[in-house]
């Protein structure tokens, strides 16, 4: 039986401060649960409990306590060959929904400086359990990263909404795609920083972040298979 201190102390990692101070956060739903790659620190059936936890109007449960995940910017660049740089993405569905993109087709990710918080609860949903699955840096800086990068041989590409090469133009050698926040885009020095640069034919004006992300990783993700 947990106490009722630690149920408090637990209830706290809603908060971003308290997350980062106890490299804690929470996890709920049965996907998010069974999809996890490491045992939880603690899991949570009793409805009672589960709602005093959760961010849910309506919870469903159970509701479960891991450690971080995240893993340094060298881990993912020697990991992965296919990586997408979220540039100040600030929407934690679209966040969550890149990491699930990544997931899927063998992809790395990283989050820069003021991106969306890996932890937030509404970014652990999206993800729909990639979050165990797909390596993710952040709190990055992009330009640091992007040299990095570079001298790590992998092909720096800009995500634009006009003027750039055909997504059918991807390589299939080491690739960093860079998106840009919805509306705003990527600033001039980020898109100067890359090699290349991509645009995907819409007849819309601009995508949502995490939609151009997934198309761009399919895109890459298609150059390597069999």
């Amino acid at each position: 039986m947990i106490s009722a201190a630690v149920l408090k102390k637990l209830a706290k990692l809603k908060q971003k401060k308290y997350r980062e101070a106890e490299r804690l956060f929470l996890a709920e739903g049965q996907t998010l649960v069974e999809e996890a790659t490491t045992p939880p620190q603690h899991l949570f059936t009793d409805p009672n409990t589960v709602k005093r936890l959760s961010t849910l109007t309506t919870p469903t449960g159970p509701l479960a306590v891991f450690p971080f995940l995240d893993v340094p910017a060298s881990e993912v660049l020697q990991g992965r060959e296919r990586i997408v740089l979220l540039h100040a993405v600030q929407d934690p569905g679209n966040v969550g929904t890149v990491i699930r993109a990544a997931h899927a087709f063998g992809a790395g990710v990283v989050l820069s400086s003021g991106a969306a918080d890996l932890y937030n609860p509404k970014t652990v949903r999206a993800t729909m359990g990639s979050i165990f699955h797909a390596p993710v840096a952040r709190e990055l800086q992009t330009l640091s990263f992007l040299e990095e990068a570079s001298a790590s041989g992998f092909t720096l590409v800009a995500a634009v909404s006009q003027g750039g090469e055909s997504p059918v133009l991807l390589s299939a050698g080491k690739l960093v795609i860079v998106v840009g926040a919805e509306g705003g885009g990527l600033p001039e020095e980020v898109v100067s920083a890359c090699q290349r640069s991509v645009t995907i034919p819409a007849l819309a004006a601009s995508l949502n972040a995490a939609v151009a992300a997934s198309i761009l990783l399919y895109e890459a993700y298609m150059r390597v298979l069999p």
